[in-house]
């Protein structure tokens, strides 16, 4: 079955770094957009960034513009999302979306907490 599993999401102090994986499997991973958006408490879940199925294209929220990489591997059907310079703005539960044509999946989440 359709599984998109999230790691690597944890604690820092702020101006710290964190790198998040999303593992996928149960459908083609090198067909779909991967994305990963962001809850934070008491607010509505938001896109951060998102990636071409190749890799080839980008796009990225203005808060993370020069702090945030998204990029993936298809022969590893993995996302990923390389934070730096985080601050506490940045915390949330870190969602990893995979999407094509009207197939939707997402994964159960992964905590990044960033203290000041």
């Amino acid at each position: 079955q359709v599984q998109l599993v999230e790691s690597g999401g944890g604690a820092v102090q702020f101006g710290g770094s964190l790198r998040l994986s999303c593992a996928a499997s149960g459908f083609t991973f090198s067909d779909y957009v991967m994305s990963w958006y962001r809850q934070a408490p008491g607010k509505e879940r938001a896109l951060v960034a998102s990636i071409s199925n190749t890799g080839g294209s980008t796009n990225y929220v203005d808060a993370v513009k020069g702090r945030f990489t998204i990029s993936r591997d298809n022969i590893k059907n993995t996302a990923y999302l390389q934070m730096n310079s985080l601050t506490p703005a940045d915390t949330a539960v870190y969602y990893c979306n995979a999407t094509f044509l009207t197939a939707n999946y997402w994964g159960h989440g992964t905590q990044v907490t960033v203290s000041s």
